[in-house]
């Protein structure tokens, strides 16, 4: 923990303005609190997809009300989700993975980057053990896509030690996650996820193969980060 909050404080200062990207799982809500917790000058921000399952609403509350206003709600922009629903249905998603991603795009992706226009510095909650796609993350990465460094201060953190912190300062967190949830997202494409399962197999459940990402920090073509090697 005492790395992870000396990394935050370096880039609360030497990339500021930074800002955590928060879909409310346990990874982020540990750097919530320490940011919160030491005054650290980074935003966190959480994208209201529209179609968020209750239980994530009411930790927005929850969060609401232990820390604050803390949180910056973004949004999608209602017209590309309505042109997007009047050309492949309200649940489109499910008919091929390009249109999934492209609601992901939609929904996800495009609000986060017009929110990180100026920004130094993205962190996130991504972990090694999390999935395979994840297994190579690194602490501090250009990402050539939102064109800024990323970093994954919680990468090297086993579930047991997030969960320990979490439950030590009796944060709050989702619900769904006593359910066997490991990894909640939208609704339509979050389930709980299966004995002998990684953590992201509930996601885009219903797609084959071991890439379940968003596009949010992965490269939804070739699976890998996106990254600029030359900075």
């Amino acid at each position: 923990m005492d790395k992870t909050l000396a990394l935050l404080a370096q880039i609360s200062t030497d990339y500021f303005p930074s800002a955590l990207s928060s879909a409310l799982g346990p990874e982020t809500l540990v750097m919530l609190d320490l940011i919160v917790e030491h005054k650290l000058n980074i935003e966190v921000v959480t994208i209201d997809t529209g179609r968020l399952p209750k239980e994530t609403y009411s930790l927005m509350q929850a969060v609401f009300s232990r820390y604050g206003p803390v949180l910056q709600v973004l949004y999608p922009d209602a017209a590309e989700i309505g042109d997007w629903v009047q050309r492949n249905g309200v649940n489109g998603y499910y008919q091929n993975v390009e249109l999934r991603k492209q609601c992901c795009n939609i929904r996800k992706v495009s609000p986060l980057r017009r929110f990180l226009v100026g920004k130094k510095a993205l962190l996130t909650g991504l972990r090694k053990e999390q999935s395979p796609t994840r297994a190579a993350i690194e602490v501090r990465q250009w990402d050539s896509n939102y064109n800024l460094y990323k970093f994954n201060p919680m990468a090297d953190w086993t579930a047991q030690e997030v969960w320990a912190y979490i439950h030590s300062r009796s944060i709050p967190y989702n619900k769904l996650l006593d359910e066997g949830y490991k990894s909640v997202g939208c609704t339509p494409c979050s389930r709980a996820v299966k004995p002998g399962e990684d953590e992201r197999a509930g996601r885009w459940w219903w797609e084959r193969g071991s890439l379940k990402e968003c596009g949010l920090h992965f490269d939804p073509k070739s699976g890998r980060l996106m990254r600029n090697d030359d900075h």
